[in-house]
């Protein structure tokens, strides 16, 4: 759960903390949001991803809800939904805990934890 109200996404950047095998990102993935109001994007790319962007909407309390695809190292578009809860930690820095599901491919769940950089 969020301990802190009123995140702003803009200009931040994250990496994953820990995936799921299932999941593609990897510590070499980079991740910058931008928001405006509660419109959250990103464009992300590393590791065994080309290039992706996610979209979507930022809650009251800094939770996320949006649709992201990439194109992997295969050349394969993946496409996919997720949620994610903030967590500030005590160094101010958030961690975003993510529940994720493909949208394409095999339809699996998987989670997530991503740290601010």
């Amino acid at each position: 759960m969020a301990n802190e109200n009123n995140i702003d996404y803009d200009g931040k950047s994250f990496i994953p903390k820990l995936n799921s095998v299932n999941g593609e990102v990897s510590e070499q993935t980079v991740f910058h949001y931008h928001q405006k109001g509660t419109v959250i994007w990103a464009e992300y790319a590393g590791g065994d991803i080309l290039k992706g962007f996610l979209i979507g909407t930022v809650d009251e309390a800094g939770m996320l809800d949006f649709t992201y695809q990439h194109l992997n190292i295969k050349k394969e578009i993946k496409i996919g939904k997720c949620h994610s809860i903030p967590v500030v930690l005590k160094d101010n820095c958030i961690e975003l805990h993510e529940q994720w599901q493909w949208l394409n491919g095999d339809h699996s769940k998987g989670t997530s934890i991503l740290i601010e950089i």
